[in-house]
């Protein structure tokens, strides 16, 4: 009797799902990138709107990662080899450790709706984009460090006063709600793109 192929396919990833994961983190990095060029135009600013910005245009790769895949372990996985990205690029352990955390909360609430809930992908995609403000939150919360390292990288006080110079409680408010903001617009984007790999995964509102 031949076997059936369950709509659902098992919990575990095999070597082809962990390569379509690379492709896709390798297509989400091309995507930050993208954000983080545009946003070094932003003399000040372009640090703490980087998070918002990749958010605003990456939906489409994190919506598809998850129709083609619907495992657990490939959204953490990805926000796993970011975090590694920023901590070997010389960033603080918050980067890591931020990426990782938003990436299997991402996963978790995704698998809750066992990856087919439309809505529940778009509060994974929100969470997962909190991810990168690993990076930019010692701006905020460890500021002496933050001035030691860049002074000991060479960067010089007028580099250093640009950069601190829209750090407040005000910008901190701004930044994350603009995260939000945007995720829940790329998000939206991503899905809409995506409707017709949705409609062949069984993917529901």
């Amino acid at each position: 009797m031949p076997q059936t192929t369950n709509s659902i396919t098992p919990n575990k990833l095999t070597v082809p799902d962990l390569i379509s994961v690379g492709v896709f983190t390798a297509l989400y990095f091309v995507l930050v990138t993208v954000a983080t060029f545009t946003c070094a135009l932003l003399s000040g600013v372009g640090n703490i709107v980087l998070p918002a910005l990749a958010a605003l245009i990456s939906g489409s790769v994190y919506m598809l990662l998850a129709a083609k895949l619907q495992k657990f372990g490939g959204i953490t996985i990805m926000g796993l080899v970011m975090g590694l990205f920023f901590f070997v690029s010389g960033h603080f352990v918050l980067s890591f450790a931020t990426n990782i955390v938003c990436g299997l909360l991402a996963d978790l609430i995704a698998a809750r709706g066992k990856f087919r809930s439309k809505k529940l992908l778009l509060v994974s995609y929100v969470v997962f984009s909190y991810g990168l403000t690993g990076p930019i939150l010692p701006l905020w919360f460890m500021k002496d460090a933050y001035i030691a390292n860049l002074t000991a990288r060479g960067k010089d006080a007028a580099y250093i006063d640009t950069l601190f110079a829209p750090i407040n409680n005000g910008s901190f408010v701004a930044a994350m709600a603009a995260i939000l903001v945007c995720a829940v617009l790329g998000g939206l984007f991503g899905q809409r793109m995506m409707k017709k790999h949705f409609e062949k995964a069984g993917i529901v509102a």
